[in-house]
């Protein structure tokens, strides 16, 4: 079934989002490569970054790693030693579980001069450890380094968790946002509120001096991964959707999967 909202399908921002991540920005690549050929090359990188376990997943009895549940204390079992065993060295009371960093990947779009293959333009679709805890102060660091480099930097937010990277001037109130910012232009940043309730923009991907902006039509490559993919088949609607909502929004989310049969009428 199609998705049932007119933008972004804001069930989209739980369990399934690395998932989603991946998936559009291979379709980001994949809209953008016929356009901009063959001067340019556009190109999916990955790279791996350390998270810690999500401290506010704790709860009384467990803790959330890894998409799998440990308990807090685990108590060892084992044979008894033998007489001679006795004296060696004492077995540990409590066996824990141990916070281990979780490698999450990330990916990324690179628009790079096939000429020279220098990196052009990066698009990243931010995800929730580009927004919160020791994932942002990574991220931040990569963000610093295009922004210092002769490339542009166009960020596609479609998660309302996390904190955002600050502009000299709040936007306005909105769920989504996509941020670019040019190399000529970097006191500048070209900002696309995207509310609840609307559709995503196409928006500009700017190349070398004397090209042509190539454009990105967000909603047809969400819309692409999402019919192709089959998410509706993964998401229980008749629970609300992660993340905060205003009461407006929860109402709005409420007549829209009315509408579209997803919840009883």
């Amino acid at each position: 079934m199609a998705n049932p909202f007119p933008g972004m399908d804001p069930y989209l921002e739980g369990d399934l989002w690395m998932s989603v991540h991946t998936d559009l920005c291979a379709e980001i690549a994949r809209q953008l490569a016929p356009k901009v050929r063959p001067k340019y090359k556009v190109l999916s990188t990955r790279r791996v970054v350390l998270a810690p376990p999500n401290e506010s997943e704790r709860n009384g009895e467990s803790e959330r790693i890894g998409g799998h549940r440990f308990p807090d204390v685990g108590i060892l079992t084992a044979a008894q030693p033998s007489e001679g065993a006795r004296t060696g060295v004492a077995t540990a009371p409590l066996i824990l579980p141990a916070a281990l960093p979780e490698p999450i990947p990330h990916v990324s779009v690179e628009i790079r001069d096939v000429a020279r293959r220098s990196l052009v333009t990066c698009i990243e679709v931010l995800s929730p450890t580009n927004k919160t805890g020791p994932g942002r102060e990574e991220y931040a660091g990569n963000r610093f380094e295009v922004l210092s480099s002769s490339a542009h930097l166009l960020e596609i937010d479609l998660l309302r968790a996390g904190t955002r990277f600050a502009t000299a001037t709040p936007p306005p109130p909105a769920a989504y946002f996509v941020f670019l910012n040019r190399v000529e232009r970097r006191h500048e940043v070209e900002t696309w509120p995207i509310p609840l309730a609307a559709r995503l923009p196409e928006v500009a991907v700017p190349l070398l001096p004397g090209d042509a902006d190539a454009v990105l039509d967000l909603q047809a490559a969400l819309t692409t991964v999402y019919d192709i993919l089959g998410y509706d088949d993964l998401i229980d609607y008749r629970l609300p959707p992660p993340g905060p909502l205003t009461p407006e929004e929860a109402s709005w989310i409420d007549e829209q999967l009315r509408r579209a049969g997803r919840r009883p009428a």
